[in-house]
């Protein structure tokens, strides 16, 4: 069963709130952190604190982590950001397009991680992990949220939605792209030891649905404090890692989508020709195709559109060859194009979902790609199934909106 705990978390004023909410550290790059360095309560000077240093320095030195640890510790010493006094759950609403979502930002058991409570479908790579892990160890801090999903629990939803209708909001607005954000502390005793129990005895697993990294670096600096001889009674608050866990049937995933550099040598004619093996094409004159169903997908070349499904018989039934990442990858990536390992092979991009079909035309009409596909979304029930059975996706496959904003509360170790 799961194991969560409350925690004094790390908060900015609520004047700052605002200001200081910033998508996740990866999923921007340098130059666009860099276009917020004016803003003096922005959290990429903490998350991206490279862009407080001269754009020479490497990105991944010990300089970059310090000027992280020392903005942190100037915020808490000028009352910027201030600690609560007692462990609280978070409630957290995220609002875009209508559809809203509500999680519950906890602590969660490294031991679950390790155990397997806690559910991956997705490999890490070690440079990455190895960033956050030194971004952990120099702030004392997690900093990004690692993004959870839970099975629908009746009785836990009941608790927080009431929280929400009796109880003023922490924090409440409207980010720059439209999307709304909403936060309660859960400050009453009671409420706390009930959430906590509930999700001992009613909740088995949770399922990382976005921060494998996040997840795998908090668990690697446990491990590590561990073996220095700092776990005493398992209370240390380095054994947990900050997490927001929301209910199955809130959720939506988007599509994740593919552009490539080369037809492998072939020309696009050539390439048409090599699909049919594989796929039923229809070409489109003068219109996208975003997938309307499982094993459809859209590919965009030499300015044009088509159609492709996937025949029978080219792909498997198990939980991974079902996937359309799967079947896009083993049938057109790796056996037409070469692209055998789309994590490191630098001929391949990806491209979430939230960007549209105009951003892959874009891509290609560019002449940096020569052709886009679009994908048909992972359903949730998908991921479970896929984190149940053991598996791993292939990578990129899942992206979720909205996004997280990090710097609404951090967990220090």
């Amino acid at each position: 069963m799961a194991r969560i705990i409350p925690f004094k978390g790390l908060r900015p004023k609520k004047a700052i709130a605002p200001q200081m909410a910033t998508l996740p550290y990866d999923v921007v790059n340098v130059a666009e952190a860099r276009q917020f360095r004016k803003e003096p309560y922005n959290f990429y000077h903490v998350t991206r604190s490279e862009i407080d240093l001269s754009e020479s320095v490497d990105v991944h030195s010990q300089q970059v982590y310090d000027k992280a640890a020392e903005t942190l510790e100037q915020w808490m010493a000028e009352k910027i950001m201030v600690q609560d006094s007692e462990p609280c759950y978070y409630i957290y609403e995220l609002v875009m397009n209508g559809r809203s979502q509500t999680g519950l930002i906890c602590g969660s058991s490294c031991d679950d991680y390790f155990e397997g409570v806690i559910k991956k479908h997705e490999f890490t790579r070690p440079e990455k992990e190895l960033d956050r892990i030194n971004h952990i160890k120099t702030t004392r801090a997690q900093t990004g949220i690692v993004f959870l999903a839970y099975r629908d629990q009746e009785d836990v939803q009941s608790i927080i939605e009431h929280w929400k209708n009796d109880h003023e909001a922490t924090y409440d607005f409207v980010a720059e792209d439209g999307i709304r954000h909403t936060f309660w502390v859960v400050d009453d005793y009671a409420k706390v030891a009930s959430i906590t129990r509930l999700f001992s005895e009613e909740v088995p697993a949770t399922y990382i649905a976005d921060g494998h990294h996040r997840a795998a670096s908090a668990g690697k600096v446990c491990q590590e404090m561990r073996d220095n001889g700092m776990y005493i009674t398992g209370d240390e608050a380095f054994n947990y890692f900050i997490t927001c866990i929301f209910p199955e049937s809130q959720l939506e995933i988007m599509d994740y989508n593919r552009v490539v550099k080369d037809l492998n040598g072939m020309s696009e004619e050539q390439f048409l020709h090599a699909l049919e093996e594989g796929f039923e094409i229809t070409p489109l004159v003068k219109e996208q195709y975003k997938p309307r169903s499982l094993h459809e997908f859209g590919m965009y070349v030499g300015g044009e559109w088509y159609k492709l499904v996937a025949k029978k018989g080219t792909y498997t039934e198990d939980p991974i060859g079902v996937l359309d990442v799967s079947i896009l990858q083993n049938n057109v990536l790796s056996k037409l194009l070469n692209i055998n390992d789309p994590r490191v092979d630098k001929r391949v991009d990806f491209v979430g979902g939230i960007r549209g079909l105009n951003e892959l035309e874009k891509r290609v009409d560019s002449g940096d790609m020569a052709a886009a596909f679009a994908c048909y979304p992972v359903s949730i029930q998908q991921l479970f199934n896929i984190a149940d059975s053991g598996y791993v996706m292939p990578p990129k496959s899942t992206w979720f909106e909205p996004k997280l904003r990090d710097g609404l509360v951090v967990y220090l170790i």
